[in-house]
């Protein structure tokens, strides 16, 4: 497959201090990548970076010419938080870029296939977290990206109601043959969900290591060669001293 995102950090400063230097990460459609890591350890930065929210370091990021015309270049955010605007309904926070000219017939499509169908015309104050973050799941698909970055978005949900999440996202990526790349501080959740798991160090940010799980979706989260890959991440995160 095709490389569809490819971010290259010579180096990446916050004053003094250098927080990620000589990163490359090359994103192919339709692959789900997962970046695993320490605390403090730039992946939240590498994810602005690859968005275009943050543009102040040194390297380049370089999309695939079908993304450069469309909206955000084919590039979407979902946040740790839900972050939906508690005056709008939740129809309104989906086509929120949109305003008055969303497209009501995709937001009820999108919004159906995030499980909130009849949710449309609800406060956001009226949902649980779930809910909440499968609003914020749909406003991602709404632009209809190619690559969809996502900074631990279920870190503040349930551990069951994280389960279902991860299902969904899978099954989203895969029906609108998408890209995800996914920050997460859970070994289980970037190994049930990456294609390729990439392990960081810190002080500063780099890669390394890169686990290749190979195994096809759906994936069994009770099956044993996963608590294979895990032992290998917890021993590459041991060396990183991520505890």
């Amino acid at each position: 497959m095709s490389t569809i995102l490819d971010i290259r950090v010579r180096r990446k400063s916050f004053g003094d201090e250098t927080i990620l230097q000589g990163v490359e990460l090359a994103l192919a459609e339709r692959e789900v990548v997962a970046l695993l890591g320490p605390s403090g350890c730039g992946k939240s930065t590498l994810l602005r970076i690859a968005a275009g929210l943050d543009k102040d370091f040194l390297g380049s990021v370089t999309r695939a010419t079908e993304l450069t015309g469309q909206r955000n270049g084919g590039v979407a955010f979902v946040f740790q938080e839900p972050r939906l605007m508690p005056w709008l309904t939740v129809a309104q926070n989906v086509g929120f870029a949109d305003g008055d000219r969303a497209d009501r017939a995709w937001i009820s499509q999108l919004l159906e296939e995030v499980g909130l169908a009849g949710w449309e015309d609800s406060l956001p104050k009226q949902l649980s977290g779930g809910m909440a973050q499968r609003v914020a799941i749909a406003r991602g698909l709404y632009s209809r990206p190619r690559v969809l970055l996502l900074d631990e978005p279920f870190s503040a949900v349930d551990a069951f109601t994280r389960m279902k999440l991860q299902d969904l996202l899978l099954g989203l990526a895969q029906q609108h043959q998408i890209s995800l790349l996914l920050v997460t501080h859970d070994i289980d959740e970037s190994l049930y969900l990456g294609d390729r798991v990439l392990v960081m160090g810190s002080r500063p940010g780099n890669i390394r290591n890169t686990i290749l799980v190979g195994l096809p979706q759906p994936r069994q989260r009770a099956d044993q060669r996963l608590a294979v890959f895990k032992a290998h991440a917890l021993s590459e995160l041991h060396e990183a001293h991520a505890f």
